[in-house]
């Protein structure tokens, strides 16, 4: 806990490597996850329940296999090696993205298609349309959804598999928490371990605090309007 308490440079920079990582591939998430989930909620098209099969699915995918695909896209004999991505952080979003989309869409999928029922016979008798009620929907959802992108984070902060394939584990430059908590512990360094540890344990508890926060939060609204 010394490294926590001292300020340690190297300790700080991964963990600040971590957020930036996780936070951008939440956001890029939420931009593709959220209009996808909303469009699977109100939309009627053949097709709609395979598609919501499939993004359950990916929501389970192994992560070290989608480490993988990215890595074969991103190699240099792949389709996107000219990019020169591979061992980078934006190789890390994007690899994260793979994982958190699915969540989000789902989510997202189930929390606009329980309102999309709620508000039907309003939104019928003002002659909106189910695309057009979309951004409604989204609006009145915003504290689930803010908890649906809070669940999204909480997976890719703790995403080890899939970051270590495609980044490389670099120091300096790919290292986030939890690749160094395996590294140093495979090397003996448990100080590091450790420290990492409590501070990846703390943003857990921090993230499953404003979920429950936030959950009660929608409950009253919901109360407050039924």
């Amino acid at each position: 806990m010394a490294l926590i308490l001292n300020g340690d440079a190297e300790l700080w920079a991964i963990v600040l490597l971590s957020l930036k990582v996780s936070i951008f591939a939440v956001l890029i998430s939420a931009l593709i996850g959220m209009p996808v989930g909303a469009a699977l909620a109100v939309a009627r098209f053949p097709g709609r329940r395979v598609l919501i099969v499939l993004m359950n699915a990916l929501m389970g995918f192994p992560p070290v296999v989608v480490g993988l695909l990215v890595y074969l896209m991103l190699s240099r004999s792949g389709p996107l090696g000219v990019l020169e991505l591979l061992y980078t952080p934006t190789a890390m979003i994007i690899a994260q993205v793979v994982l958190v989309t699915p969540i989000i869409a789902a989510l997202t999928r189930q929390v606009v298609e329980m309102l999309a029922e709620e508000y039907s016979e309003q939104l019928r008798s003002l002659g909106v349309s189910r695309l057009a009620s979309v951004p409604v929907l989204l609006w009145d959802a915003r504290l689930a959804l803010v908890t649906a992108l809070l669940a999204g984070f909480g997976r890719a902060i703790a995403e080890v598999g899939a970051v270590i394939i495609v980044g490389g584990n670099i120091n300096h430059v790919t290292r986030v928490m939890t690749t160094t908590i395996a590294l140093e512990t495979s090397k003996g360094n448990l100080a590091l371990a450790l420290a990492l540890g409590a501070i990846l344990i703390g943003i857990a508890v921090a993230v499953n605090a404003m979920v429950s926060t936030l959950s009660l939060q929608a409950e009253r609204e919901g109360l407050r309007h039924a």
